[in-house]
């Protein structure tokens, strides 16, 4: 067996997180408007600041009230996962350790995984490893609690973040990445076939 875990980006890759987003925002226009700021200043802050802040401050600039974060929190357990998620993780567990590294806090990344019904060997969000992704910091967390080399872990996270880590990590370009976060089904569509590819 060529990978002996795999790491999954959690609100994109195994989630439909974007749907919620739309629902609280009102609409998917502005619900994506809302996350694309909110990635922005993800992206762009480095070390951690508190996730319901970014979401707050993402609204406030492009016109949405602030109380949309506390929305965002209350509607957070309706995040359900991509129809083909779970089984295919319940099958790749049975050969392979999985974990998930997530862009946020620490009580709503496990209370988003908890969602998919499989547990998960690790779970590494931005608030426990102390900085958002793309800096390394949460991939080298999750390696530590593995205790794997990163050419022993296949990567299938959304976007680019893993690849931009990858230079400081010693990292094999073996994931999945989109170049589009609009592109949510089609980066699923990616994930999927590559999960389903190990199994």
């Amino acid at each position: 067996m060529k990978y002996k875990a795999v790491l999954f980006d959690l609100l994109t890759g195994l989630l439909d997180s974007w749907s919620v987003w739309n629902r609280v925002a009102g609409g998917e226009v502005a619900g994506r408007r809302w996350r694309a700021a909110y990635l922005e200043l993800t992206y762009g802050c480095g070390a951690y600041r508190p996730y319901a802040v970014l979401v707050a401050e993402a609204a406030r600039a492009i016109g949405l009230p602030e109380t949309v974060a506390a929305s965002l929190r209350d509607e957070w357990d309706s995040i359900a996962p991509w129809d083909e998620a779970p089984g295919i993780l319940r099958e790749l567990k049975k050969t392979h350790r999985l974990g998930v590294v997530t862009n946020c806090s620490e009580r709503l990344g496990r209370a988003a995984a908890s969602g998919l019904g499989v547990p998960f060997d690790v779970i590494v969000t931005s608030e426990r490893a102390g900085f958002y992704k793309p800096d390394p910091a949460p991939y080298r967390l999750a390696l530590s609690e593995l205790n794997l080399k990163p050419s022993e872990v296949c990567s299938s996270p959304a976007r680019d973040s893993i690849s931009s880590a990858r230079p400081a990590l010693g990292w094999i370009p073996t994931g999945i990445t989109g170049s589009d976060y609009s592109g949510r089904r089609g980066l699923r569509r990616r994930c999927m076939s590559r999960a389903r590819s190990l199994l």
